[in-house]
């Protein structure tokens, strides 16, 4: 909302000297946000010139300027006129126009200086509306005259300040209005929050513009005004769409009067396009009041008013020339009569948004029939965004306006028509109620005490007569509670503020009033003894470990699309195409949240590698959701209340399965090249590592067996799972396999080149939150051997089938069992061989066992019990025999 300062200044008490920086200052004070100063735009000396002599000169070019000779002064001081050349010929010698002389700066910023043009030295320049930033007319150059009218152009002299005149020189204010402070949309309402934020006596220092004595409605025939009739048969939400309906009649208006140029030029600075007095004069009425109104062409309206919702399938043509289908929930104007012989057949307007070009105002209206009404917030603010169609009005009513505001409105636009359009006023008014409506704020019952408890400030500040003045400087009337010993006050909100309806919205006004920087800063103390959850340390833990290993860890966001699916090869029946839908996307084109952390990873991965990163390794711990199929809806829960246990219950068996994952993708080098060597191309095997630091870090261990899974390579994809417990309940890796956990290895070929990766990218995920559930909470210590090690080296030969994972796990076993489970330290496969001798589809696999006791030094007939132990397991499992036996 734009407001300037001479307009605040008819209505509020404003020093002569403050400035737009001061009032705005002001404004801040009490809650309300500076978007900006307007104004000034224009410097220098503009002056009124009188034109003494007008000498046409055709061009070569075809075109013909004007030569002038203007006095600016000079002649009053003996001196000679300025000569200047001009384009336009809408004015003649004798006439008053603005001249902007050498030293000015016009809008843009153009600068004006002495030049030579068209053989002349043009000292000087004739001005139009636009190029003083007062329109968008440059056909011609203003006339004071037909500006301000003959009366007031007879009193100018040449050389009088035309900055002043024309009110280039004022500051405009401009407020950001939020949505529960609608009525500072009005001059009116910014003008009693600056008495406010000014610290001013409200009931001296504010004068309402709505005090006006307006004529009584109702009575019989031409004196009852113009008929109205509110015919809601579908109110949302319970509520009427038309509580109340204003309408006055003014006959034989002037259809070519112009618009007064204050009026025109408060339009300007408010940043509306004057148009046409009737138009012109409801929009400055609703600046200065906040209350919308609409003027139609009497002669075009046909019979009374009628206010109703739209029929299925109704046509609306809009004053903007759009013709629109209407919806059964948008709130009509219409007029006429059908063949049942009801009113209200014809729509000639959405109510609160735009009016119908059927009953127009145009430069042949002379009788104007002006509307002034209150419609039902919800109803405007679904129809403006249901048609793309916001509107000054339309951000108005969807605030809410003052319920006792719409007869006084209808006055002052009918005073303004009266005056400016030479009309004749009816004698009656037309004011309809809605049946059951009461234009008066329902009472708050306001504990005295509650100001000081929500916000802080003591109590000998916010005392009962602290508390009763600042919410009467508002508007409120207020009154002790009947019952003395309940420690309350009835306080009735003003009829403009509907966002007054708790006792915490009146609070708020105690305190902003009061002043926010009473409210003390106090920090909240820490409560001993909290701190991370078992399972947050634990996910930091792994974000910490990837992150040593060289790992950057990034945030993606957690929207996909169905597409991405397809990009990742995944089957039909995969459970990650089931996804969730959101209800009001962000981007049409990722309507789904993610069922896959890699998923989004991978766009991170593609945006880093495109800017040229080549050597690449970055990770993120993010959650991701599993719908449920066929689990129940969430129920729709009520406002005003709490909820109940069942339906909270009911919420949460709706909301699906969020675990938090685990992914990492690298591509390029993971080793750098440098004069140590080339370095080392990241492949599969450094996937698999990274999960299992991530299962390191949480004091887990993985198996790892071959897996197939898109969207990784089928033959070079590493299943992870956790061990399964053992006969004895205790897990470990002679256990056997468990709940699968993830996947690693190298992402499929036409994977990498559908979302445009690097060749052979690799990347791992893995459920985090399963991972943290299996995780030990007390790890004992190791206790540590002071005894040497004994190693033993195995070679055997398996069938090529055979995983080497498959193999270490029976070596593993074989050499816990039989009571040597203490020794073992370690498995580990060193080499893999194929080739002469080794026979065909088959492979030498070599393991080194690394024994060691807690109690004595190992003999070699211990270890090699133990050798043959693990031997003889793999053998029994894998038919695996001794290389060279």
């Amino acid at each position: 909302m734009r407001a300037p300062l001479s307009w605040l200044r008819e209505w509020v008490d404003l020093p002569a000297d403050v400035t737009g920086e001061q009032v705005a200052a002001a404004l801040v004070r009490v809650g309300l946000e500076e978007e900006g100063l307007h104004g000034g735009d224009v410097t220098g000396p503009v002056v009124v010139g009188r034109v003494l002599s007008v000498s046409p000169e055709p061009q070569k070019n075809g075109k013909t300027i004007n030569w002038c000779s203007v006095d600016t002064g000079e002649v009053a001081r003996g001196e000679e006129p300025r000569g200047v050349v001009c384009g336009a010929h809408n004015f003649s010698a004798g006439d008053l126009v603005v001249v902007a002389t050498p030293g000015a700066v016009l809008p843009g910023p153009f600068p004006i200086a002495a030049r030579k043009t068209y053989g002349h030295v043009s000292d000087g320049m004739i001005c139009s509306a636009r190029e003083l930033g007062l329109g968008e007319d440059h056909a011609g150059i203003i006339v004071l005259a037909r500006l301000l009218g003959e009366t007031a152009a007879s009193q100018l002299e040449p050389g009088q300040d035309a900055l002043a005149l024309l009110g280039l020189t004022e500051e405009v204010v401009e407020v950001n209005v939020t949505p529960d402070r609608g009525y500072c949309f009005s001059v009116r309402g910014l003008a009693r929050e600056y008495a406010h934020g000014a610290r001013l006596d409200v009931a001296t220092a504010f004068r309402d513009p709505a005090a006006v004595d307006v004529p009584a409605a109702g009575g019989s025939g031409a004196a009852a005004g113009h008929g109205v009739e509110l015919r809601d048969d579908a109110p949302i939400h319970g509520a009427p769409g038309c509580t109340r309906f204003v309408t006055r009649v003014v006959r034989g208006v002037d259809p070519t009067a112009p618009s007064p140029f204050w009026l025109q030029r408060r339009l300007q600075q408010a940043g509306m396009r004057p148009i046409s007095l009737a138009v012109d004069i409801t929009n400055h009425v609703m600046l200065e009041l906040g209350q919308p109104l609409h003027a139609y062409d009497l002669a075009e309206v046909d019979g009374p008013l009628v206010v109703r919702r739209a029929r299925p399938g109704e046509r609306l043509v809009t004053l903007d020339g759009v013709d629109r289908t209407l919806d059964p929930e948008d709130l009509l104007i219409a007029d006429g009569t059908g063949v049942d012989g009801v009113g209200g057949a014809r729509a000639i307007g959405l109510a609160g948004v735009m009016g119908g070009r059927d009953t127009e105002v145009t430069m042949t209206t002379r009788d104007v029939l002006v509307e002034a009404a209150r419609f039902d917030p919800v109803t405007i603010a679904r129809t403006a965004r249901r048609h793309k169609l916001p509107s000054e009005a339309s951000r108005r009513f969807e605030r809410g306006v003052d319920t006792a505001l719409q007869a006084a409105a209808a006055e002052l636009a009918v005073r303004l028509l009266v005056e400016h359009g030479g009309g004749t006023a009816d004698d009656a008014a037309t004011d309809v109620v809605a049946p059951g409506t009461s234009l008066e704020p329902a009472p708050i019952a306001l504990p005295v005490g509650l100001s000081a408890q929500l916000s802080g400030v003591p109590a000998d500040q916010l005392d009962e007569a602290r508390v009763v003045e600042l919410l009467e400087q508002i508007g409120c009337s207020v009154a002790p509670s009947d019952d003395e010993a309940l420690g309350t006050l009835d306080v009735v909100p003003p009829t403009w503020r509907p966002d007054l309806a708790q006792p915490v919205d009146l609070v708020e006004e105690v305190v902003r009033l009061h002043g926010y920087e009473a409210i003390p800063s106090v920090l909240p103390p820490a409560p001993p003894g909290r701190g991370l959850t078992s399972a947050q340390r634990l996910r930091r833990r792994a974000a910490d470990a990837l992150a040593a290993g060289g790992f950057v860890e990034v945030r993606s966001y957690p929207f996909t699309s169905a597409a991405r699916s397809d990009e990742l090869g995944l089957d039909a029946d995969d459970p990650r195409r089931t996804a969730l839908r959101l209800a009001n996307p962000l981007s049409d084109e990722q309507p789904l949240l993610r069922t896959s952390v890699l998923a989004t990873l991978l766009d991170v991965l593609r945006r880093n590698t495109s800017r040229g990163a080549t050597d690449v390794a970055l990770f993120e711990v993010g959650g991701v959701v599993n719908p449920v199929p066929g689990a129940p809806a969430a129920p729709r829960l009520r406002v005003d209340q709490r909820p109940s246990d069942a339906e909270l219950a009911g919420l949460l068996a709706a909301v699906p399965p969020q675990p938090v994952h685990v992914a990492g993708v690298l591509a390029g080098r993971a080793e750098p090249e440098g004069w140590w060597g080339p370095g080392r191309t990241a492949d599969a095997a450094d996937a698999v590592a990274a999960a299992q630091t991530v299962a390191g870090a949480l004091r887990l261990d993985l198996v790892v067996t071959a897996g197939a899974l898109a969207p990784w390579h089928p033959g070079r994809c590493a299943q992870l799972s956790l061990p399964a417990p053992g006969p004895d309940g205790d897990e470990g890796a002679a256990a056997g396999t468990g709940a699968v956990v993830g996947h690693a290895g190298e992402l499929h070929p036409a994977v990498v080149a559908a979302l445009g990766l690097p060749p052979r990218t690799v990347a791992f995920e893995l459920d985090l939150d399963a991972l943290v559930a299996a995780a030990p909470e007390l790890v004992p210590a190791p206790r540590l051997s002071p005894f040497p090690p004994s190693k033993e080296d195995v070679a055997l030969i398996v069938d090529a089938s055979v995983p080497a994972e498959a193999v270490r796990q029976a070596l593993l076993a074989g050499a816990a069992g039989g009571g040597h489970a203490d020794l073992v330290e370690e498995v580990r496969l060193f080499d893999v061989y194929t080739g002469a001798p080794v026979p065909a589809g088959q492979r030498s696999l070599a393991f080194s066992l690394r024994l060691r006791a807690l109690d004595r030094t190992l003999t070699a007939a211990d270890a090699a019990a133990v050798r043959e132990a693990a031997v003889a397991e793999a053998a029994r499992r894998h038919g695996a025999v001794l290389r060279g036996a």
